[in-house]
């Protein structure tokens, strides 16, 4: 017998009659809940299936045993092997005891614009189909797939269940199942609370490179999103990640390899040094955010995919336009000591040299220079034309970061007079740093910062943080997150140097493809350090460098460029970073395989910049299908080796060694090129260097 509702016993203790009648009345229903999960289980013998509009990404979804399931295919081949999805909660188990009772179905088409990602107008077409789940207590949750031709993105959508109308979700059992022989390009979730001052995890791990997907993770935690699969067997490519995450609910990841697959997982109960709940919770009628799956033949789908940002919506107006641009950076080469008023000022000039919108002020500008001569300098950056964007971290409590200025964005009365101070002083926006994890409870701070800066005209950048999660489009004041091991890594410790060609082919197939990426790369300092003399060796080439001002994505790219470059680096280098745009209308995947060798081509207007990278050990000889500028002419910039360096090269192989590359080895060019007719331009690639082409689109 189901509980009787308790208002309606109380309206009724005057009538016994009433009494029995409402008890029979739940009996009876209780009965038909549970005749409607009869028939609907007799029903469900085949399942339901949803395709994309060209007919060739097809979602299968059934109960199997009470387990909601789903598999994937294209063009009939196996992407996801049949999968559990549902949850535990605090209401029920929504995994098991489930029949599939019911399917609505609708398409999506629409258009938008997008200032902030890879594309600018996008058009967004899609099969819908909502799964309606229920148990035999009556308590039910919907399965929303939304099927592009690459692209599904699924979510729960969770009713008020009787008088309940809250939730907790205890443990998602969403999982991603692969075919057997799938390799695996993966980062790992750090442990909580180790690394620098406490500050992991921070999504600054390494990624693996076609490792078998029963390899354990580096700490045993599993793997953040984003995560590429090549699926042998198949022939296909999967990316898997995650967006709509705000503050009602954590950020996820993948769990260890078992069953098959990989199984979504909440943040460890560490991160935040302890503070918040790892279970996410929130009110009902409510949802979860999108998991999402972008399914190819080739790369081009993972590259080009917008499904980030197709299935999530602006949260609010934004209070002023928010312009793209390239900004300076002093701290990335001139470390903590340029934190003083004439580095600062020095590179506020340099941004101005260059024609830079911005310029970064990092770390301790309350300290060195201080507030008053800090406010002085932003005034001086707003008469050269240049806007200052100013660091902060993100709080204290939560790890040992001492960098200040700390404990003004975590405070929602300091972070409003904070940002009042900011504007009043031409800031146009703030670098936040040294996030705690993944919690709901760290997601609503990243909201809560968004939020309250775009009341003061204020764009964002994170660092030390989470992968964004279609923040772009959510919320229009945000413009890049680092979420990557990033360019300071070159300067801390060679092994980052010597990695640095491999990582850079991985992260235009991973990482940037969901999200803006703040890199802060394009090296012209052929060593890491403020004279150019010192510290690590760059083992890149300078078109190398080049290349990676097209092939990375963020809307306000804050270079690690140095003022000493106008005078040490070539001119051809730094005209192409004077002029090279960071916004742009289309993005198109050319050729590469992650780990080895990359080109993407970029559209702003009507200009192409085709970046390509090597990081294989030997010349890398392509032949490259460019028809948008098809017989076009074009501004060609590649390397060559200087007078000697291929004989040391060979000379090293014939003692079978492997001579490292160094940025000396390498000569720039630009030349003027023709595109032939059939746009197939051949092209080579020194190992460790690059290749740009400019040229107007046909």
């Amino acid at each position: 017998m189901t509980e009787v509702n308790r208002n309606e016993l109380h309206q009724s203790t005057d009538n016994p009659t009433s009494i029995n009648i409402i008890m029979k009345t739940k009996i009876i229903k209780t009965k038909a809940i549970v005749l409607s999960a009869l028939l609907a289980a007799a029903l469900n013998v085949s399942g339901e299936s949803v395709s994309g509009p060209d007919g060739r990404l097809v979602v299968d979804v059934t109960a199997q045993d009470g387990t909601p399931v789903y598999s994937v295919t294209y063009d009939g081949k196996n992407a996801i092997l049949p999968a559990p999805l549902g949850f535990e909660s605090d209401i029920d188990d929504f995994s098991k005891g489930m029949t599939l009772v019911g399917t609505k179905r609708s398409t999506i088409d629409k258009s938008y614009t997008q200032s902030r990602i890879k594309k600018g107008e996008i058009d967004f077409k899609a099969n819908v189909m909502e799964c309606t789940f229920r148990n035999d207590k009556g308590h039910e949750m919907t399965v929303e797939f939304v099927v592009a031709d690459n692209d599904l993105a699924f979510r729960y959508a969770v009713p008020t269940q009787g008088p309940t109308s809250a939730i907790r979700i205890l443990d998602e059992k969403t999982s991603f199942r692969l075919p057997e022989g799938t390799t695996t390009f993966l980062t790992p979730q750090s442990k909580a609370m180790i690394g620098w001052k406490r500050s992991k995890p921070s999504y600054e791990e390494e990624y693996s490179h076609d490792a078998p997907m029963d390899t354990t993770s580096k700490y045993g935690n599993g793997y953040t999103f984003p995560a590429l699969f090549n699926l042998n067997p198949e022939g296909l490519w999967v990316l898997v990640s995650e967006t709509g995450v705000d503050g009602r609910y954590c950020a996820s990841r993948l769990g260890e390899f078992r069953d098959a697959g990989y199984e979504i997982e909440f943040p460890m109960p560490e991160e935040n040094n302890g503070n918040g709940t790892s279970e996410p919770a929130f009110a009902l009628p409510g949802h979860t955010p999108w998991r999402t799956l972008t399914v190819g033949n080739s790369l081009k789908p993972v590259v080009e995919t917008t499904i980030p940002w197709d299935v999530v919506a602006p949260l609010y107006e934004p209070s002023t336009d928010y312009m793209p641009g390239k900004g300076t950076w002093a701290w990335i080469l001139w470390q903590d000591a340029s934190s003083n008023y004439e580095d600062l000022k020095t590179f506020i000039d340099f941004a101005a040299d260059m024609g830079y919108e911005y310029s970064l002020i990092d770390a301790n500008w309350d300290k060195n220079p201080g507030r008053e001569k800090t406010a002085e300098l932003m005034r001086y950056a707003v008469s050269r034309g240049v806007s200052p964007f100013m660091w902060y971290s993100s709080s204290g409590y939560w790890n040992d970061i001492r960098q200040t200025p700390v404990n003004h964005m975590d405070n929602p009365v300091v972070r409003k007079k904070e940002m009042k101070w900011l504007k009043e002083n031409g800031a146009k926006g703030i670098k936040v740093d040294f996030f705690g994890g993944d919690k709901q409870e760290t997601m609503r701070l990243y909201e809560q910062i968004l939020s309250d800066a775009d009341d003061y005209g204020l764009m964002v950048i994170f660092h030390g943080c989470t992968l964004p999660r279609g923040w772009e489009r959510m919320y229009p004041n945000y413009v890049g997150s680092e979420a990557v091991l990033a360019s300071e890594n070159l300067i801390f410790d060679q092994h980052f140097c010597d990695e640095e060609a491999r990582n850079a082919t991985l992260h235009p197939f991973i990482r940037n493809t969901v999200g803006s990426m703040e890199y802060g790369g394009s090296f012209m300092n052929r060593r890491m350090n403020r004279g150019n003399d010192g510290g690590n060796y760059r083992r890149t080439s300078d078109i190398f460098e080049l290349a990676l001002a097209i092939l990375f994505q963020n809307s306000v790219q804050n270079f690690a460029l140095a003022p000493n470059n106008l005078s040490d680096a070539p001119e051809i280098c730094m005209d192409f970073l004077k002029d090279v745009p960071v916004s742009w209308d289309e993005t198109v995947f050319i050729d590469g395989y992650p780990g080895k060798y990359a080109v993407i081509g970029r559209r702003n207007a009507d200009k192409w910049y085709i970046g390509a990278i090597n990081a294989t050990s030997e010349p890398l000889k392509l032949e490259l299908p460019l028809p948008m500028i098809a017989g076009e002419k074009v501004k060609l910039y590649n390397d060559t080796y200087r007078k000697g360096v291929s004989g040391e090269i060979r000379k090293a192989a014939r003692k079978g060694e492997m001579r490292p590359a160094l940025a000396d080895d390498f000569v720039p060019s630009l030349h003027d090129a023709s595109i032939p007719s059939d746009g197939v331009f051949p092209v080579t690639i020194l190992p460790s260097g690059g290749i740009v082409i400019v040229g107007a689109a046909k």
